[in-house]
């Protein structure tokens, strides 16, 4: 019985071998989560001095792979037992080991929210090609979300891909039919591009980002047209409560934006494994 076979017949171990690959591709993540903005940031700072004239000043390489991860308080490189997901945290008890600074609550919870739905994935689609590809797709979108939260960012570098994906995905009938996926790209982003401009006309202000229509149009071409209103209303209601309840009990100023990415991803992951029945359910009702 060869190891494919194993996973095939044993839904539990499976499983379990998913969700364990989601904790250490959540330790992963937040990698992307910290240093991608930070590579976009000096992207631009370099082509920024290109374009005066100024000479780019030559740093050391700072990728997703170098240079090793470090305390960004004291330095100490961190070492693979400090490293490994959640159970390294238990064990510093949230601290630093050399300086005893406060490790953020974020890591531990990034790695077990990503291996919670990686082994959910894993349930409810079971052993297939096309669980591998919302694993993917699932992964980008928690690394979307917190990176959002963070800068208020939402890179090109995984929202484009992200729709190519999604495409590539549903030319056989992945999770909806080619058709389908084409319109929910084009629709996603038309979609909040037009209230975009509808809001910058009424009010002169910008309600949303050209990062939230790239996001919205990768949701598109992954579950196809007929998810989208699902996810945005879904992503709306959400985040207008969450707005509201925070400008009520003081904690937000009216004039600080609030990411509408995190609420996408949200509507998206409901859409994901709900959608159907949510439409099944409306279209009963009406």
């Amino acid at each position: 019985m060869t190891y494919l076979s194993i996973l095939q017949d044993e839904p539990t171990f499976f499983i379990t071998v998913i969700a364990v690959l989601g904790l250490m591709v959540g330790s992963f993540l937040n990698v992307v989560i910290y240093r991608l903005p930070e590579m976009m940031k000096r992207s631009w700072m370099s082509q920024c001095a290109e374009l005066r004239g100024e000479p780019i000043k030559t740093e050391p390489s700072f990728n997703l792979l170098m240079p090793r991860s470090s305390c960004p308080q004291c330095g100490h490189r961190i070492a693979v037992w400090e490293n490994i997901p959640i159970i390294s945290y238990i064990f510093l008890r949230g601290k630093c080991s050399q300086c005893h600074t406060r490790i953020s609550l974020r890591y531990p919870f990034v790695e077990a929210l990503t291996a919670f739905m990686s082994g959910y994935v894993a349930w409810y689609y079971g052993f297939s090609l096309i669980t591998f590809a919302i694993l993917f797709f699932v992964w980008a979108l928690i690394a979307l979300a917190a990176i959002d939260l963070d800068t208020q960012l939402l890179p090109d570098d995984i929202t484009l891909p992200l729709i190519w994906l999604g495409l590539l995905v549903n030319l056989n009938n992945g999770l909806t039919d080619i058709q389908s996926a084409v319109v929910g790209a084009m629709a996603g982003y038309v979609s909040l591009w037009i209230i975009y401009w509808c809001f910058k006309l009424a009010t002169g202000k910008e309600g949303m980002g050209y990062g939230d229509f790239k996001l919205l149009s990768a949701i598109g071409a992954w579950l196809g047209w007929h998810m989208l209103p699902i996810v945005i209303l879904l992503s709306s209601f959400v985040g207008a409560f969450v707005g509201i309840s925070l400008i009520i009990a003081a904690r937000l100023n009216k004039s600080i934006p609030i990411p509408f990415g995190p609420y996408l991803v949200g509507g998206a992951i409901i859409a994901l494994f709900w959608g159907e029945k949510i439409n099944q359910m409306y279209f009963g009702l009406l």
